[in-house]
């Protein structure tokens, strides 16, 4: 179903604050963008604290783990939260047991809390409202408490910066767009295949933004032996999306630019069986390869999905355009058009054959927008529109009430990754910091499990760099950030690495969890609760802490928390015994 700005049911509201309610609620998603391209693509939230007119305090998500939206716009403000209203783009939504969100509103005085839309991800829905309705604080929800046209525009712009995460929710496949530059009488490059360059330079560096927004950006086999791309950023953002290659038979060349995975990971996805040499090739590269039955966009993007991807840019040739088209996993345009013609009946066009005959067949783009960037007029717009949420597939134990062969005891093995995954406060990204002593005995706060694991690495090692290497590390503003510079001088500078590290690093990930797990007592609680269950870290390509795409994986991490879990058990267990004698 899709989004529909329709007529809505509405609480009262004084017209001559629409202008005002509307203009707090777009601050709020313009500044719950601003963390674009510097972290990988996650939930947008953004919060502002007004009084009447006056924002008193801003606060923004920076990347899973960091400090919550509304906690910092509640420091900023201060004193000046008690009776005021907060406006959140979107519906808070914490990790299992972490309230940090709703009671940072609820602690400081906020009288009132307008939420731009509800949290996309069944799990979170409507939690963040109940929570702080229960509070006796007023909620009042765009498109079902409010309505008029300004309060329309400003439901938009919440809808848009977090598109990605709700055409995931609602199409089980991350958000994609296509991307192409392309001549007046469009061509995407000359007969011989020459492109270089359709676009002018401020179109380019407008797709290295877009670069910047995506988990991973997609090219077909001939892109890679037309054009050799590097498929980099350039941003100034510290996020590299993952690179991938779609080819069938795998003719692709020995030596790319591609291939390069120093700075950045590539995959390529291929038929099953195709030129096992060649794979050999590229896994001994780095290119980790990805074998399909049958190689299609669709199976790709299910993959991409089950990686836990939320945005994807498809910079590819027509030929794979229209598979990808055909098969509706594109869901947005962006097609540079440069004021240049080029000619040639041979010169290939953005988009291959889509078997349409009549012009009335064709697609049209949804809510399109025309922007001039140097001499190119950029065009973009939706070729789906954005899901409509409600109403939402029922919960386990919704489900269960109407069919009571389906119970929630079926399910026996629990997945956790992401940190807004229903069980992500088991992952190391959340944000959960750690007081531990280091090896003198002192005692120091880790932001993160992931910043402490990381900083380890190179911990003992005698050497001033290693030591930098460590503060660099444990200043990181992310668990992102703290993982990516810890992998890339464990890759660039082995020699800073502690010589113990292979042998070490499981009990220094125990350290860190059981930390974790006893110094929070609600974590505690939520490992205690899946007992009986199999835990199991669902990263794709982790094959040491996770599980694997298929289950081949060690899934150490999964093995460590059922190891706490235990532990924490017979303790439990031993003191009640002890109680009751």
């Amino acid at each position: 179903m899709a989004f529909s700005l329709g007529a809505f049911s509405a609480t009262i509201v004084c017209k001559s604050n629409y202008s005002l309610e509307a203009g707090h609620i777009r601050r709020a998603a313009e500044i719950a963008d601003k963390s674009a391209g510097f972290t990988s693509p996650h939930p947008n939230f953004g919060c502002v604290i007004a009084v009447g007119s006056k924002v008193v305090g801003e606060g923004f998500l920076y990347a899973q783990g960091t400090k919550c939206a509304e906690l910092q716009a509640v420091e900023s403000a201060g004193e000046l939260c008690r009776g005021a209203t907060a406006y959140l783009n979107m519906e808070p939504g914490d990790c299992h047991g972490d309230h940090t969100s709703v009671s940072s509103l609820i602690q400081a005085g906020i009288s009132r809390v307008v939420v731009g839309i509800k949290h996309p991800l069944q799990h979170f829905r409507g939690r963040a409202v109940r929570s702080l309705r229960s509070e006796r604080v007023q909620v009042d929800v765009l498109g079902e408490d409010l309505q008029s046209k300004l309060i329309e525009e400003a439901l938009k712009s919440c809808l848009l910066v977090n598109a990605p995460l709700i055409y995931r929710a609602a199409c089980q496949v991350p958000f994609s767009v296509l991307k192409y530059a392309m001549t007046l009488d469009g061509k995407i490059a000359a007969s011989s295949g020459h492109a270089s360059w359709i676009s002018s330079k401020e179109s380019r560096s407008r797709v290295f933004e877009l670069r910047g927004r995506s988990n991973a950006i997609i090219v077909g086999g001939n892109t890679v032996r037309r054009d050799n791309p590097r498929l980099t950023a350039r941003h100034g953002g510290g996020h590299l999306p993952i690179r991938i290659v779609m080819s069938q038979t795998l003719n692709l060349p020995e030596v790319a630019n591609l291939w390069d995975t120093s700075d950045v990971h590539t995959i390529v996805a291929t038929q099953r069986g195709a030129k096992k040499s060649f794979q050999k090739l590229l896994a001994s590269k780095g290119v980790e390869v990805v074998e399909f039955d049958i190689l299609n966009p669709r199976d790709v993007m299910e993959h991409c999905y089950d990686r836990g991807y939320l945005s994807i840019l498809w910079e590819c040739g027509g030929s794979l355009a229209a598979p990808a088209i055909s098969s509706g996993v594109i869901h947005k345009v962006y097609a540079f058009v440069a004021p240049k013609i080029i000619g040639g009946e041979g010169a290939p066009s953005p988009v291959g054959e889509l078997g349409m005959v009549e012009m009335s067949q064709a697609l049209k783009l949804i809510d399109v927008s025309y922007e001039k960037v140097g001499p190119d007029i950029l065009i973009s717009g939706f070729l789906q529109p954005i899901p409509d949420l409600t109403p939402i597939i029922p919960s386990v134990n919704e489900t269960s009430a109407i069919d009571p062969t389906v119970t929630p005891d079926d399910a026996r093995i629990l997945f956790f990754y992401k940190a807004w995954d229903p069980y992500g406060a088991f992952s190391n990204f959340s944000p959960y910091p750690l007081h531990m002593t280091d090896e003198n005995g002192v005692y120091l706060t880790w932001p993160s499990v992931e910043h402490y694991y990381q900083a380890h690495k190179f911990i003992g090692v005698n050497d001033p760099l290693a030591r930098d290497c460590i503060e660099k590390i444990k200043s990181s503003k992310s668990p992102e950030e703290a993982a990516r510079e810890g992998r890339k001088i464990q890759k660039q500078c082995p020699d800073l690495v502690r010589p113990d590290w292979e042998t070490a690093k499981i009990d220094v990930m125990y350290k860190a969890l059981k930390c974790k797990f006893s110094i929070y007592p609600h974590l505690n609680s939520l490992l205690l609760s899946t007992a009986g269950s199999v835990l199991v870290e669902a990263s794709p390509y982790d094959l040491f802490w996770g599980g694997g795409r298929e289950g081949e994986g060690l899934n150490y991490l999964g093995r460590l928390l059922m190891q706490l879990r235990s532990e924490f058990l017979g303790e439990s267990l031993t003191s009640n015994n002890q109680m009751a004698s």
